[in-house]
């Protein structure tokens, strides 16, 4: 038991995976385009965090 406490909590999953077998090919295409969206979105995002971060890194760096 004691192994159990001391684990890591499990990762949180943020997208709940689609059951694949119930969509057709077409459907299937649609849904990579989405999740190539929202990828195109999260790296954007990454992107302009960065930035901030640089701004800020330089702004407070010691002459």
């Amino acid at each position: 038991m004691a192994q159990d406490e001391d684990a890591p909590p499990p990762k949180r999953r943020r997208l709940e995976p689609l059951p694949l077998d119930t969509l057709g090919i077409d459907e299937l295409r649609a849904y990579i385009e989405e999740l190539k969206l929202e990828i195109a979105r999260v790296e954007s995002d990454i992107s302009r965090k960065h930035s901030h971060r640089s701004a800020a890194d330089a702004f407070f760096r010691r002459p």
